[in-house]
């Protein structure tokens, strides 16, 4: 029977026992030992990490980039770029060896050389080797110590199918070689035995989701079944040579899904029995408590124990920032102590279940493993139940002295090239520097008092994002399995009622029409959306009639009342938001993740906007004595809102709800292929409580409807998204007074762009491929903002095309409402043939590098790569609105911005670089409205990332920005002389 003991019951041992541990890793180290590290780079480097926090983030990030750093001048000249910012204070030292005039001088040859030298160094103190013979002889050295260990294969980041099928194939080939280098191995009894258990002595540890390059808890069930075989594959190998295999824990919104895949495995017949299995629960994870109580409950019924390890988590800044940014909660503690707590808790909680479970116990802080010896000794644990573990390079003195008390130790070990393992390197350097690192505290000689204390939170308040200015909504994290299955409920729901007619709104009242179309899903043509009824010429001029007459009302409305309207509106798009974003994915082919970040950025119009006009309608006040001088505000009149179909809700409202806002009576005609969703926005705003005649949606053909708005005399307004041509075409019929005008009308118009991305030499690769891909291929390229030009300096070119084909090849193609897609169709067959004609005009002029067979029966391209792409070839000037990307090669930096520059658009462009002169040139000569710097180009976000371009990218102030506003009022300036009699009050005189 497990036993249950209160915690304070052991904390009496706890102390004992760290202290002891506490004083055999500070044992003196003889005076040459410390000599030879006061001169030792590596060490000069780490300390002065630590008492420099401006260094320190520097020095972090020059380490990040060194290893795409080929030559000594370009070592030289990033140290100088890096640490020689203002903000950085240099010790003396570094400040000397800095001073040199150019990179290629002797100088800065020897500075180079030094410091490179100094961060190799580095790495090989946390990683246990570059080969399998350095790995061999790390190992001999751990087992002559008594020192079990598991080994990490590091690496690039998993974005291929090929790169996954490579990473199962690198551990079978892996552990082939251990277990045949242990058959020369001496046995040590410490570590190979317990109990009279044999135990394995090749361990080695994976991570989950590098079995499939597309991994992603939307797509659970598909995830599952690509992971779930090479596991099985992993697993029987592993039994066939007797090795272990212990899975590590990600990132968060890979957890979940992480221990159903491992649950359901492990439970089959073929592996119920293994105990040579581990899987690792990281106790920085708020959950984590309830998950570690799960896998007890489910090992009891599994009736076979496996290990779990128990680690603090190494992903706390990237699980903080995704959250702050997503608008998500925080799920990992902020609080350094609330984590140590949880730790002893779950410690505890697995020790006291050690029938059921193995505890490994991984922790470089004294007291955390004091707790765990002190629960094992006072419950008498067999020692086949548990173990220690500490990561190479980090514990080592702690390490030795838990070997001498007699525990089993096992010692972590990535191992592989030292480039893809900078990454790794980068969060053990931040671990090691860390504030709040026990290893730095001990280093500092805090008193054994504060070292070994219990840990108390304070109080563990979630990191919140800076929302000062406006407050986002946050899409929806479908790592959540509820909210996955309320997405697939919504499709259903919405799915019974494809088919219907919906009408046109003219002055509150839904009319019917001569024409109606039917509305298709472009994944399955024959499958209909909707029936929408078109408005003829005569309907538009009754509409137009409707809004000049709710007009005068309207305007004079309070703002607090059409903001409570759009807040309304906003409150209700939250509650539909799964709806809307089926009806989103079925009626434009845009696949699910996407299509729920567009709700998202339709609420964030209704509450910015309403947000922004209570702060306009506040004017300013220039008074001086005597008189008073306001500045405000008024309507415009009629806005013509003319969306389109890729972003049918988003663009729709942001246009809509800004004319609304400022108190502008407002026509919507949305494009004929996306008119349902606009149908959906408009019951919306009626059910928010717009009046009728100030809200009207008016469906029609662009030829005839959309004309006869554009010229008619009473409209004020016209915003506009779409195609160049036709939003010329509105620009020039717009200046065209019509007999009766009596005003000159205002256009905003959005007209795409030929977006180029920028990568350059110490660009991480495996950010860059990924964000071109998301970039690129995203909703299958159809976003304004899309990538359609890559452009890559010489020396990386033939390595960056050939991982960009790869990982392109890589992605599912399909309906776009399968959890798995990301590419799914284009919007209708006129676009899919135009796109064609392009594809076939780019293989005259370039390299076709990638072109995969897709279905007919919906409106698919296939995602096309070509290479070799001049950059005056149509392909690269020409907006093609689709799947395609040409991908140009220059020879330099100066030549990737002339590039950039070389088109007639300037809407978005992106850098990814690590080389901060080249991202400082790019803020300064690219010429785009939204320029994003390591990082997709698409996803602005309302607020955050105000979006539009100029050129013949578009006309008019950033949507989502402070100036949009502006556009849809005129201003007034009201001046008033207050002197009467030659008297007028004089503020503060008396």
């Amino acid at each position: 029977m497990v036993l249950q003991v209160e915690k304070n019951t052991y904390e009496a041992k706890t102390q004992e026992i760290a202290k002891q541990l506490l004083a055999a890793t500070r044992e003196n180290r003889s005076f040459f030992a410390s000599l030879r590290d006061q001169m030792r780079w590596d060490d000069k480097l780490l300390a002065w990490a630590m008492s420099n926090p401006g260094l320190r983030v520097q020095l972090f990030r020059f380490i990040d980039c060194l290893p795409a750093l080929h030559s000594k001048p370009e070592v030289a000249a990033h140290l100088q770029e890096y640490l020689g910012d203002e903000s950085v204070e240099l010790p003396a030292a570094l400040k000397g060896m800095l001073n040199f005039a150019t990179p290629d001088s002797m100088p800065g040859q020897v500075a180079a050389t030094t410091v490179s030298t100094a961060v190799e160094t580095l790495a090989h103190k946390y990683i246990s080797g570059e080969n399998i013979k350095e790995v061999l002889k790390t190992i001999e050295r751990l087992r002559k110590n008594k020192m079990a260990f598991t080994i990490d294969l590091l690496g690039e980041a998993v974005i291929t199918e090929a790169e996954a099928q490579s990473y199962l194939d690198r551990y079978l080939d892996l552990m082939a070689q251990l277990v045949a280098a242990s058959k020369k191995w001496t046995p040590v009894a410490a570590i190979d035995s317990a109990e009279g258990e044999t135990l394995s002595q090749v361990q080695v540890s994976v991570k989950l989701t590098a079995f499939y390059s597309q991994f992603d808890p939307l797509d659970a069930c598909g995830s599952e079944a690509k992971v779930s075989d090479r596991i099985r594959i992993l697993l029987r190998r592993a039994q066939e040579l007797g090795a272990a295999v212990h899975f590590d824990m990600e990132q968060y919104a890979y957890k979940d899904l992480t221990l159903s895949i491992l649950k359901k495995i492990l439970m089959e017949q073929e592996f119920r029995t293994r105990t040579d299995v581990g899987i690792t629960i990281q106790a920085y994870l708020r959950d984590s408590e309830r998950d570690t109580k799960d896998l007890i409950a489910w090992a009891k019924e599994r009736g076979y124990p496996l290990t779990i390890r128990l680690v603090k988590g190494a992903y706390w800044d990237q699980e903080t920032i995704k959250a702050a940014q997503k608008d998500w909660q925080q799920p990992v503690y902020n609080d350094k102590a609330a984590t140590d707590a949880n730790f002893e808790t779950i410690t505890q909680l697995l020790l006291e279940n050690h029938e059921y479970v193995y505890a490994a116990i991984g922790s470089h802080n004294v007291r955390s493993q004091a707790v765990a010896i002190a629960i094992a000794e006072t419950l008498n644990i067999p020692r086949r139940r548990f173990e220690m573990q500490v990561l190479y390079g980090m514990g080592d003195k702690l390490a030795s002295a838990l070997v001498a008390r007699g525990h089993r130790v096992r010692v972590y070990c990535p191992y592989g090239e030292l480039l893809p393992g900078m990454a790794y390197l980068i969060r053990r350097l931040l671990e090691n520097t860390a504030n709040s690192s026990f290893l730095r505290q001990s280093l500092e000689d805090r008193p054994v008092e504060e070292l070994l204390a219990p840990p108390i939170s304070k109080g563990d308040v979630p990191f919140a994002a800076n929302h000062a200015a406006f407050a986002n909504v946050a899409d929806t994290d479908y790592a959540d399995m509820e909210l996955r299955n309320t997405a697939q409920t919504a499709f259903a729901n919405v799915r019974q009622q494809l088919g219907k007619t919906y009408l046109p709104l003219i002055n509150g009242e839904y009319q019917q029409t001569e024409q109606i179309i039917d509305s298709v899903n472009p994944s399955k043509y024959s499958e209909i959306v909707g029936k929408v009824g078109l408005i003829s010429p005569e309907q538009a001029k009754a509409a137009m009639e409707a809004a000049k007459v709710a007009f005068p009302a309207w305007r004079r409305t309070p703002v607090k009342e059409r903001a409570d309207i759009l807040r309304k509106a906003a409150v209700l798009m939250e509650q539909k938001r799964a709806e809307l974003s089926a009806w989103i994915v079925l009626e434009v082919g845009k696949p699910v993740k996407e299509a729920d970040a567009e709700v998202s950025e339709a609420i964030d119009f209704c509450n910015y906007y309403a947000q922004e006009m209570e702060r306009l309608d506040k004017g300013y006040n220039y008074d001086i004595a005597g008189e008073t001088n306001r500045y405000i505000y008024q309507p415009r009149g009629i806005a013509v809102v003319i969306s389109p179909w890729n972003f049918p809700l988003a663009i729709a409202a942001g246009m809509t709800v800004a004319a609304l806002a400022t108190g502008n009576c407002t026509l919507l005609k949305p494009a004929e292929t996306s008119s349902v969703i606009a149908a959906k926005f408009a019951e919306i705003l009626v059910e928010a409580g717009i009046p009728k005649g100030v809200f009207q949606y008016v469906p029609g053909r662009g030829s005839t409807v959309g004309a006869y708005l554009v010229n008619h005399p009473d409209t004020h307004l016209i915003a506009f998204t779409g195609s160049q041509e036709v939003g010329c075409r509105i620009y020039a019929d717009a200046a065209i007074v019509q007999p009766g005008q009596k005003h000159l009308k205002r256009v905003i118009a959005e007209m795409g762009g030929k977006n180029g991305l920028i990568i350059d030499e110490s660009a991480d690769l495996d950010a860059a491929v990924v964000g071109v891909v998301q970039s690129a291929f995203g909703y299958s390229g159809q976003k304004c903002s899309a990538c359609s030009r890559v452009i890559v300096l010489e020396p990386i070119y033939d390595a960056f095309v050939q991982r960009l084909v790869e990982a392109t090849h890589s992605l599912n193609i399909g309906l776009a409402e399968s959890p798995s897609t990301q590419v799914g169709p284009v919007i209708d067959a006129n676009a899919r043939d135009r796109i064609k004609e392009y594809i076939e005009q780019g293989k005259k002029e370039a390299q076709a590098a990638l072109e995969i067979p897709v279905t007919d029966t919906g409106y698919f391209v296939s995602p096309t790569i070509f290479s070799n792409v001049a950059p005056t070839a149509a392909i690269a000037q020409e907006e093609i609105f689709g799947p395609v990307v040409a991908v140009i090669k220059v020879k330099d930096f100066n030549e990737a911005i002339a590039v950039a520059n070389g088109t007639n658009f300037a809407l978005t462009g992106g850098l990814y670089s690590r080389t901060p002169s080249h991202i400082q040139q790019a803020e300064q000569e690219f010429e785009v409205g939204n320029l994003y710097i390591n990082r997709t180009i698409t996803g602005a976000i309302v607020a955050r990332q105000p979006f539009g371009g100029f050129k013949m990218s578009g006309v008019g102030s950033k949507a989502g920005g402070p100036d949009y506003l502006l556009q849809f009022l005129e201003p007034r300036t009201i001046t008033e002389n207050i002197q009467r009699q030659g008297f007028a009050p004089i503020e503060g005189a008396e």
